[in-house]
Order: C-alpha cells, then structure tokens, then sequence
C-alpha cells in the first residue's frame, strides 16, 4: 500500500525544518575534517622554509565561529541544495515502494535478509548514493558561492572537465571506495551483529513500536565499551572519506577549472590541501595526513562519531 496524499503533502515542509538544523551542523563538520592544517614548514620556489600561514582551526566549534564570522548565516547552508534533492528523493522512493501500514510512524529499515544480505544491500545504496556525498562535500567546502538553482554552473565548478566527460570516473577516486567499504563493512559485519546479541530488541512487540527485553547491566556496559572502539576506527574513516571525496580526479596543476570558469567571491574558510600533491590511495591518505598534521587529525569531531553510536545503541 502506497502512502497518503497527505504524506507526500507534507514531505517537504518537513524536510526543510530538518534540514534547517541538520544542514548547518553537517557542513561545518564536512569543513573541519576537509581542514588542511600542516604543523611543520613548507618550502617556497627557492627552497626557503615557510611557516603555515593559513587558518589554525582546533576545534569544531571554532570552525563553526569562522564560518559564522566570514561567510555569515549564508555560509552555514553550503550544500543544501544537494543534500535537499537527495533526501527528497530517497524520502518519496521509500514512500512510493517501501511504504506500508505495519511500518507508518516509524522509520525505515534496511531489509531483513541475514549479516551478509545487509552487507549487500548497505554497499549497494553506498554506490547510489556516492555521487551525491562528492558533490555534496564539495559544494560544503568551495570557496565560490554557488546559486541554489544554476546545476549547471554549479557542475563545472565542483566538477573538472573530465568527471564531467565521463562522470564514472568519480568511483575510481583513490582510496575513497575503500574507505566507504570499509565503514560499511565494519557497520553491518561487526557492530550491527553485536548490537543485537548485546542490546536486543523484542521479537514480540507490536508494529511501528521499539521495545527492549531485559538487558543485563553488563551486557550493555559491554556495548558501550563496543561503541568507543568502534569511533576509535571509523572515525579516521570518515577523516579520510571526506578529504578523498572532495580530491578531484585529473585536475591539472596548470589548469584550474574552478578559479578558470568561477569567479571566487569569497575567502576560503577550510584551506583544502593542493591538487598538486594528491593522496595517491587509502593508506597513503592516513600516512599523509599523519605526517603532515599529526596523528590527531585523523579524530577531528570523535566525539560526534561516539555520540551517533551511542544514539544508534538506544534508536
């Protein structure tokens, strides 16, 4: 059974009341992580040392001040027009085809299918849903104001000549189908599985109702000890998801398609670090980035990472 009239009537006024609050948090988060923030000193043409001169952000409030201070409130919604079409359109796919009475008010899962089938299905709905994060992240972290409603000017800023020539060639991105396999990997194939032998949910409780059995103290103490471990690991994850994604594939060092085509009308908030240098895999981006920034850059925003898994242990 399809959803109601009223259901699609109301999808979009309630789609931007969250996104509203959501859309600033994830943005500020996308450019604290995408920060490029060397410790040691570079050299110039002439070989001279040259102390980091861009922006020290050590914190994710302070990006979000910065934000605030340079861009203003506008700044803050960098990225909303993707991040809007993509939860519009998953929003109406689930509720044309996955819809149903036993499921109305409550949120939708993945099928039920065993560890192996949810591994599947969770690496499929990444691969759809990979071109929106690049694009999405890259909108988030450009210094260009883009127009909510030009795509197509918005596309030759955010994308180079050749992903636009052939947009596939965003999958063969080094290292960031690795990293997003690995996360997936780890969620469905470790932590999902622990979660339910650890924290259970009832069997037996009615539709669209969550309900737990009895849990043993030690048991969930157990899973919250799986829960700080497990942002311990995807935490650097998601570091390096995010500064692969926005690495834009075959952009010449001579060619800027970006500052070519776009006029730049506004300072750079996160200082990204050059195409010139680009992470050449997944484990040469954690070598890099330690490297050059230090071990705990890889942990920027920990505390968010834990704070989800700590919310998905009680969801």
């Amino acid at each position: 059974m399809t959803a109601s009239f009223l259901e699609y009537f109301f999808l979009v006024p309630s789609l931007a009341i969250s996104l509203f609050f959501v859309v600033p948090l994830s943005g500020v988060l996308v450019r604290f992580r995408a920060n490029y923030t060397p410790r040691g000193l570079s050299l110039d043409t002439e070989g001279s040392a040259v102390p980091h001169t861009g922006p020290v952000v050590s914190s994710y409030f302070s990006m979000f001040r910065r934000v605030l201070k340079i861009e203003g409130f506008q700044g803050l919604y960098k990225g909303l027009m993707p991040t809007f079409i993509t939860a519009l359109t998953v929003s109406l796919a689930i509720l044309t085809f996955m819809d149903s009475p036993g499921h109305r008010h409550n949120s939708y899962r993945a099928p039920t299918a065993g560890i192996l089938g949810t591994f599947l299905y969770s690496i499929l709905m990444m691969l759809i849903s990979l071109p929106s994060a690049i694009i999405t992240y890259r909108a988030i972290t450009t210094p260009h104001r883009l127009p909510y409603f030009g795509l197509m000017k918005s596309l030759r800023v955010l994308l180079t000549p050749t992903e636009r020539r052939k947009p596939w060639i965003i999958y063969l991105t080094p290292g960031l189908l690795a990293s997003q396999c690995l996360h997936v990997a780890y969620v469905t194939l470790v932590l999902a599985p622990l979660h339910r032998l650890l924290v259970p949910l009832d069997s037996e409780s009615g539709p669209g109702t969550v309900a737990y059995p009895e849990i043993s103290p030690i048991k969930l103490s157990i899973y919250f000890v799986v829960v700080i471990v497990s942002a311990a690991i995807l935490t650097p994850l998601e570091v390096m998801s995010t500064r692969l994604a926005i690495q834009r594939n075959q952009a010449s060092a001579e060619y800027n398609s970006v500052s070519q085509e776009v006029d730049g009308d506004a300072e750079e908030v996160a200082e990204l670090r050059t195409e010139a240098e680009p992470y050449t895999g997944l484990v040469d981006c954690a070598k890099t980035i330690i490297n050059e920034e230090g071990f705990r850059a890889l942990y920027r925003a920990w505390w968010i990472t834990l704070l989800g898994g700590l919310v998905s242990a009680l969801a």
